[in-house]
């Protein structure tokens, strides 16, 4: 199993989720299992999950136009 596969077999603990918000926005955060990410919305961007551990890092994110 890959690095890659390993993260997608994770899940977010659902109380951190429901405390995490966007740093930039201060809204609630989507969580997308498949991509590993914490999505913002109102800001546009995704935040990576690595090993489990979200990023939450504006220069880390990718914006949601972008692959």
């Amino acid at each position: 199993m890959t690095n890659q596969q390993e993260g997608r077999g994770r899940r977010l603990d659902p109380k951190l989720l429901e405390i995490l918000v966007c740093p930039l926005t201060k809204t609630s955060l989507d969580y997308d299992a498949e991509r590993q990410e914490l999505i913002s919305r109102a800001a546009g961007l995704a935040y990576p999950i690595r090993d489990g551990i979200p990023i939450m890092l504006p220069d880390e994110a990718r914006k949601l136009d972008q692959k």
